[in-house]
């Protein structure tokens, strides 16, 4: 049996170096011996589900909680990294920076990376369970809400979430061709995603050129029409949910006059020392620029970043041709209960503002892999046993990051979130909580097998690395950073060995 195993292993092993660049082949057969001999030996395999920061920052923990752990990530695209790939701005290039961090994870001998691997298709989640000691859930909230209200299927009203995707070059989301013919946009949310679709809107495009935003975008940006942004939220200012490092970008930006009501700010400012102070700051900010707004010559603006409270959106208004012509607005009133919390009740006033051109930016959701998945339909994320991430009524499956809390907060709490589900973890194994996995193989070794009879390819990081030279490459002609392949077929070619980089991609 030993030695069929070794016979396994050495097969699957040499296919899979048809597939890899020389200068990494030792690498990665040094990786995949490694792996197979430790889990020989009765160790522990854990599985993670998605790889942007959940996924990575709960890897690293697990690896530093747990000294003879093997963590294998899995992720349906062919590229790695999520939600900081396609997500943070490309004018943020800071934020990107946990890449270095998570890809020294994924160097770690103890943990492996095999994108172009769907789970819940290509893979289900019980054939999952059956190979793997422990599964994390950690893939993310790929769909976004909608208004539910007339009219939202109008041309010109497009998800603020695949208008950050189409920018930052995710394959699924480059046809999208936003039309960018109307002087006038309306962002219906205040959250940080709303202010990034704005400042993009807004910003010149001289000072995204060498960032790594898509060159299409780029393209399209610079034939835009649009030069007024509406940033609309159905409560208050106080209820705003972006931070002050976004709003200050926004104020500062060259060409551009940021136009506040006084009177949503008059009352506001004269409690705010009531005010938590971190959030005192960012409304202060907000008082200042309502209330002392800087004297500057009008003629030398030629844009403007607009907000607008207490609005609910009823209806998308329609021109002749189909297009987005205005939306419809209720006017609401703020009531406060005792407990301090903010409701958003409806006047009866409607008010129309003309545009041609609306976003959704009103939260995430996630999707259900699996129909065995317990899933809260409501909230649209798993449903998970309180504040210990084991998803409900599945002994040894758990979820961390967006998937199990819905679309809140930082990449930093992401890291405190999956912090604490390896803990609970790495507790579980250590205390024999997790179910019994009795397989002659375990980990990817026997997940390779069902992958190959199903003609799945799996990209391995060190494949990655050859699209990452290349983007890099393609980015360097033009002064950028890199720039981004959003051709999957091309991605998956290139990962394999079939074709080499080329500049017509």
């Amino acid at each position: 049996m030993i030695f069929m195993n070794y016979l396994n292993a050495h097969n699957y092993i040499f296919k899979r170096l048809a597939f890899i660049d020389v200068p990494n082949a030792g690498n990665f057969v040094r990786r995949c011996w490694k792996n197979l001999s430790t889990l020989r030996n009765g160790e522990t395999a854990v599985c993670i589900v998605g790889s942007g920061p959940a996924g990575f920052y709960t890897a690293q923990y697990l690896l530093k909680f747990h000294q003879s752990i093997h963590v294998d990530i899995y992720e349906k695209l062919p590229v790695p990294f999520g939600l900081v790939r396609y997500g943070v701005a490309p004018d943020h290039p800071e934020t990107k920076n946990c890449i270095n961090q998570f890809t020294a994870t994924v160097k770690n001998e103890r943990c492996q990376f095999f994108g172009n691997v769907n789970i819940g298709k290509d893979i289900l989640l019980k054939e999952l369970k059956s190979c793997y000691d422990a599964v994390i859930l950690c893939y993310g909230a790929q769909n976004d809400r909608k208004l539910e209200i007339p009219g939202e299927d109008t041309h010109g009203v497009y998800s603020a979430r695949s208008f950050v995707e189409w920018y930052n070059g995710l394959p699924a989301s480059r046809e999208l061709m936003p039309d960018l013919s109307s002087e006038t946009a309306v962002i219906l949310g205040q959250g940080n995603v709303a202010l990034d679709v704005s400042r993009i809107l807004l910003k010149p495009v001289s000072m995204l050129e060498q960032t790594d935003i898509s060159e299409y975008a780029l393209k399209a940006l610079r034939e835009s029409k649009v030069r007024k942004v509406y940033v609309v939220g159905r409560r208050g200012p106080r209820q705003t949910s972006f931070t002050i490092k976004e709003l200050r970008e926004m104020l500062k930006l060259p060409g551009c006059r940021s136009v506040f009501e006084r009177e949503d700010f008059l009352p506001l400012n004269e409690r705010l020392s009531e005010v938590p102070r971190q959030k005192r700051r960012l409304l202060e900010l907000l008082c200042k620029t309502a209330l002392n707004p800087p004297e500057h010559e009008t003629c030398s603006f030629t844009k403007e970043f607009k907000l607008k409270f207490c609005r609910s959106p009823v209806e998308i208004l329609r021109s002749e041709m189909g297009n987005v012509s205005g939306i419809k607005f209720e006017v609401n009133n703020l009531i406060e209960d005792p407990h301090g919390s903010v409701r958003a009740e409806g006047s009866g006033k409607i008010e129309i503002l003309n545009c041609g051109l609306i976003f959704r930016s009103i939260g995430y959701r996630s999707t259900t892999i699996d129909d065995d998945l317990p899933f809260d339909n409501e909230r649209g994320v798993i449903s998970c046993e309180t504040n210990n991430g084991h998803v409900t009524g599945m002994p040894g499956i758990y979820c961390c990051g967006w998937a199990r809390t819905g679309p809140s907060g930082v990449i930093l709490a992401t890291l405190n979130e999956g912090r604490e589900t390896a803990k609970i973890v790495v507790d579980d194994i250590n205390k024999g909580n997790v179910p019994d996995i009795r397989t002659e193989n375990k980990g990817f070794l026997a997940i390779s097998a069902i992958l190959e009879s199903r003609g799945i390819k799996p990209v391995f990081f060190e494949q990655w690395e050859r699209i990452d030279a290349c983007e890099q490459l393609l980015g360097s002609g033009r002064g950028k950073p890199r720039e981004k392949i959003t051709d999957t077929e091309y991605l998956l070619e290139l990962a394999h060995g079939v074709k080499e980089c080329t500049n017509d991609k």
